[in-house]
């Protein structure tokens, strides 16, 4: 059978292209959810096991779930912890995305758990069965370390962490970066700072040839920044949209 291609090959198909690519984000530690957001056309599906349910425990199924139906995605871990980092890729992740990345000494600590020696220090150990155990340098090559930008710290310290050799990309997390800057709960939509802040992050990263990601928080959003150079876009999170499809589907019978 044909193995899959890992989202991390995905992303950097769309970028080659020069286009942007659109993401699923997954918080439920439900393996039939998982299947189902696995699914869909999205360019990249990224599980969240720092704000979502997905465990020690539950990750290898979900992501088991994912491969059946041709999907290898990303994992957002925990912390940057290089334990966390290497067990999310032991159970089958195509990368890792890591929270609060603060300077170049962190997001090297994170690349380099990424990959086995001599370029890291990544212990090897895969766990899952549905996928051939590929030559360390072939895994090498394949995963992706994409870097969290979401703190005051990160933006002081951006054209650093961009030069870390074995950063593959930038994921800016809006909310926590607007509450590390001292910008509360404003969005880009209610405040000219964060527009340009945002704004900052994604011209730094693209005139450093660096692709850089956005979490959106709707559609629109994602139309607008793909608009405005940012790479790749998640649109939307599995819990959200079974929410609206309930709320849709009342609201519906209701009107009836």
């Amino acid at each position: 059978m044909t193995q899959p291609a890992p989202d991390s090959t995905r992303l950097r198909t769309c970028w080659s292209h020069g286009d942007p690519a659109f993401g699923a984000w997954s918080v439920c530690a439900d393996p039939l959810v998982a299947e189902l957001v696995a699914a869909s056309q999205t360019d990249v599906v990224c599980v969240d096991a720092q704000h979502g349910y997905a465990d020690v425990a539950t990750l290898p199924p979900v992501l088991e779930s994912m491969r059946t139906v041709g999907r290898i995605p990303l994992v957002r871990v925990r912390w940057n912890d290089p334990g966390q980092i290497m067990r999310a890729l032991d159970a089958g992740a195509s990368g890792v995305v890591v929270p609060m990345v603060n300077n170049a000494a962190e997001a090297a600590a994170a690349a380099q758990a990424c990959r086995f020696p001599p370029t890291g220090i990544r212990s090897w150990g895969p766990l899952w069965s549905a996928r051939p155990i590929a030559a360390p340098e072939q895994a090498d090559a394949e995963v992706m370390c994409v870097v969290m930008i979401e703190t005051a710290d990160a933006v002081a310290n951006l054209e650093e962490i961009i030069a870390t050799p074995g950063v593959d990309a930038l994921y800016i997390g809006p909310n926590d970066l607007a509450l590390s800057c001292g910008l509360g709960r404003q969005t880009y939509r209610t405040s000219t700072a964060v527009d340009e802040l945002l704004t900052s992050v994604v011209e730094t990263a693209k005139a450093a040839g660096m692709p850089i990601g956005l979490h959106c928080s709707d559609v629109e959003m994602a139309r607008e920044w793909a608009s405005r150079g940012a790479d790749w876009l998640t649109i939307l999170t599995d819990v959200d949209v079974l929410a609206a499809g309930l709320r849709s589907a009342t609201d519906a019978a209701r009107r009836a």
